[in-house]
């Protein structure tokens, strides 16, 4: 198991628009393993490689349902509108009211290259979307209409 270090608001990194996965290689599925390891050891339910440091376009997912491992994600179709609280590994003890998309389909590829796609709603749909963000170098208090502290372990 290998955790690493959450990066926190204020590094550069998680501003920055990551690159693309060109290739996939054993160094993409170290990543995978690492950001998989790391979201659960930190009990998040989602986590982007910029989070951990590295300018790549993965992420990985699981609200409850599975594990979800895609690189080079986009949201390619969005409906509704919902508004609810979001926190993140990056900002501890800081969450936001944010409206997102209630239902959104997303492609990318999994680990091995393969062409997939999830059509999300709810909690999975919203979990997609912060962690699509992410990757563009958005966080979600820039999306929120109301933020606030929250003691820790709350």
């Amino acid at each position: 198991m290998a955790v690493f270090k959450i990066v926190l608001y204020g590094d550069e990194v998680l501003r920055e628009k990551a690159r693309p996965v060109a290739k996939i290689t054993p160094n993409i599925h170290k990543l995978l393993d690492n950001l998989r390891d790391t979201m659960y050891h930190a009990r998040g339910v989602g986590l982007a490689a910029p989070q951990i440091g590295v300018s790549k376009r993965v992420i990985v997912v699981d609200t409850g349902e599975g594990l979800i491992e895609l690189i080079n994600p986009e949201i390619v179709e969005a409906r509704g509108e919902e508004t609810d609280t979001e926190g993140c590994l990056s900002l501890p003890n800081v969450v936001g009211e944010v409206t997102r998309a209630a239902e959104v389909r997303v492609k990318g590829l999994d680990r091995h290259g393969n062409p997939v796609e999830h059509h999300a709603r709810g909690f999975l749909a919203r979990a997609l979307q912060h962690e699509i963000d992410h990757l563009d170098g958005i966080l979600f208090i820039d999306r929120a209409v109301r933020i606030r502290r929250v003691k820790p372990g709350a």
